[in-house]
């Protein structure tokens, strides 16, 4: 299916729907004024009714996210996001992200400017890597722990490319430092710690990124975490949890 045939149909299908997403915000995103189409092309019906593959959806919803079209509102963009979600529950569709190339631009999401689209970021990356070891692999190689780290401490990542340049102005944002620094958003730091949690459960290596990266940014963790201890696993994101609620 041509890419630009799909980013309509996804476009047609957001417009017409009457489903809401949802986020635990006090603010709710769903409620699009946008008006129905009122022409419909048959090649797109012909393949809506046809049923493009879920492969297809996750790729054109992250289009659809990313576009910098103007007639695309928030509202779309957020619908487009929830659908990912869903359709990440599935343990193959959560592992088609790394085929269909979409791990990247999801992480970059991360740093979005809005509040809302950072917030689903984050609930897609905690969504996709529950009990699913091939993506904590994913997100422990590509650098998301440290970045989701970040975030629940309550600082704003920076977008890849940026961070990725070896700039070292980009580096002290990240970490902090300087006049750079912006504040994370209660409710996202909320979703990063979930996003955490699911993340280094059952899997050390993404659990010994996590440890080791609270201690460069000054908290007192134990050296060492058993990522099958449960206990000890609740213990560290309770207080991460904490953290965020007090901010």
């Amino acid at each position: 299916m041509a890419q630009k045939s799909m980013n309509e149909l996804l476009k047609w299908g957001i417009e017409n729907s009457t489903s809401s997403p949802s986020t635990d915000t006090n603010t709710d995103p769903a409620n699009s004024s946008a008006a129905p189409t009122s022409s419909l092309n048959p090649e797109l019906l012909a393949q809506l009714f046809g049923g493009p593959s879920e492969a297809d959806l996750m790729r054109a919803a992250v289009e659809h996210i990313q576009s910098s079209d103007p007639e695309i509102t928030l509202e779309s963009r957020l619908t487009a996001f929830d659908n990912l979600e869903q359709l990440v529950e599935s343990l193959d569709n959560a592992n088609n992200l790394s085929k269909l190339g979409l791990w990247t631009p999801l992480l970059d999401l991360l740093a979005h400017d809005e509040a809302q689209i950072r917030l689903m970021a984050a609930w897609c990356v905690g969504t996709a890597v529950q009990n699913n070891e091939p993506c904590q692999e994913r997100l422990v190689a590509l650098g998301g722990v440290e970045r989701l780290v970040g975030m629940a401490l309550g600082e704003r990542a920076v977008a890849l490319e940026e961070s990725s340049n070896g700039d070292d102005a980009a580096e002290k944002k990240q970490n902090g430092e300087g006049e750079g620094r912006r504040e994370e958003d209660k409710e996202v730091r909320r979703k990063a710690v979930y996003a955490l949690s699911s993340a280094i459960r059952n899997y050390q290596p993404a659990a010994d990124v996590c440890t080791s990266e609270l201690r460069k940014k000054g908290e007192q963790v134990d050296d060492k975490i058993d990522a099958t201890d449960m206990e000890a696993i609740n213990g560290l994101i309770d207080s991460l949890k904490q953290k965020a609620a007090n901010a």
